[in-house]
């Protein structure tokens, strides 16, 4: 069974364009368009992965991650915050939020493919 990723965006052009690319790579792709649906998502689906934007309505990525952290029955859950906010500050609260990894938007198909397959094949 191939690995489920949740793409938590409220762009609907990013979520459009980041379904068809780890679908094109073979992944099962869930979406959420905020972060208490990416909440709900995570605890239903259990992805392994979960790409997530910082910037989003009703819950941030930040709260979002700090949740997910806290919740026990989640903890082999992987994050890699996916989003505008690049500045240093902003990356070191999201890896102290639990973030596995951090990647600033504009990215490349290709850069987040390579650290999607690289997450993913690391042991939990």
């Amino acid at each position: 069974m191939s690995p489920k990723i949740l793409v938590a965006d409220d762009e609907p052009n990013i979520v459009i364009s980041l379904e068809y690319l780890l679908k094109r790579e073979g992944y099962t792709v869930v979406i959420a368009r905020d972060g208490e649906e990416a909440l709900e998502v995570i605890r239903r689906e259990q992805p392994q992965l979960v790409l997530l934007d910082v910037m989003m309505p009703k819950k941030n990525g930040f709260e979002v991650c700090q949740e997910v952290r806290t919740d026990d029955a989640l903890q082999s859950t992987r994050i890699l915050m996916l989003t505008a906010k690049g500045r240093d500050t902003d990356i070191a609260k999201g890896i102290a939020m639990g973030a596995d990894a951090y990647m600033t938007k504009p990215f490349s198909t290709r850069d987040l493919v390579q650290k999607v397959a690289e997450m993913l094949s690391r042991p939990t």
